[in-house]
């Protein structure tokens, strides 16, 4: 991973190193999973559930999302996720959705650093 790369995903709120450890210090295989968070189609059926009124469908989206960033150290993502999670499970629907510009912008800047 170039010194370049790893600064933007560190900026983009990734735990590199942490991430790293979890690979076995495997960049490549790091790298693959993070293309692969790219393809994951989770962060659309939010929006979507969201929109629809899918309290169900979004804490099930959301908590997915959780965990995935949490396994790739996305440290920023990961806090969000667990916020919006928590108020799903406290049945505040409005609070949930009223995350949802922080967590598109957090979510945009992650992929941008993983698609540069």
């Amino acid at each position: 991973m170039s010194p370049g790369k790893r600064e933007r995903l560190v900026s983009a709120g990734i735990d590199v190193d942490e991430a790293l450890s979890r690979f076995l210090d495997n960049e490549s295989l790091f790298e693959r999973f993070l293309n692969k968070f790219l393809e994951d189609r989770n962060y659309l059926k939010l929006g979507e559930a969201i929109a629809s009124g899918d309290n169900e469908a979004a804490l099930a989206a959301s908590h997915t999302l959780k965990g995935l960033c949490s396994n790739l150290s996305m440290k920023r993502l990961t806090e969000l996720f667990t916020l919006q999670v928590k108020a799903y499970r406290a049945e505040d629907p409005d609070l949930a959705a009223s995350m949802m510009p922080e967590i598109s912008k957090a979510y945009d800047e992650t992929v941008a650093a993983i698609s540069e």
